[in-house]
């Protein structure tokens, strides 16, 4: 694993390890929610580092995602890609929580759901890049 790739693993790592510690906290959902977020992120762009690509200092997983594909197809699901992905601002401020489903933060459901998602993105990551 190149060193520009290691930085971006070390954090999405750090994320994933915060979520396993605060996954059963049904006070932390939308904590977990935008770990989760930033960890398939964090994923994405360290693999783009990997193969030289430009990181684009976006948050928009969808587009990561596309730029990901242009060099391998990692079978995601793209509806729950994009669900994932608008939860960068809606779980981070106060103003955002009125526009999520019936003005609340995820269920406990939604972030085990999206620690699911997070952790199939890793395995695909450390499948495909290596530690």
């Amino acid at each position: 694993m190149k060193n520009k790739t290691s930085g971006w693993v070390f954090f999405a790592n750090n994320d994933m390890l915060t979520v396993k510690m605060i996954i059963d906290r049904p006070e932390l959902t939308g904590e977990v929610a935008f770990l989760c977020q930033q960890a398939i992120e964090k994923y994405f762009k360290g693999y783009l580092a990997e193969h030289g690509k430009d990181i684009l200092k976006i948050h928009d997983l969808l587009k990561l995602y596309s730029e990901v594909k242009s060099i391998r197809d990692w079978n995601l699901d793209e509806i729950a890609l994009e669900k994932i992905s608008d939860l960068y601002t809606m779980t981070r401020y106060p103003m955002n929580i009125s526009m999520m489903s019936g003005e609340r933060l995820p269920t406990m459901e939604d972030a085990r759901g999206y620690w699911e998602f997070a952790k199939k993105v890793e395995a695909v990551f450390m499948e495909l890049v290596g530690k």
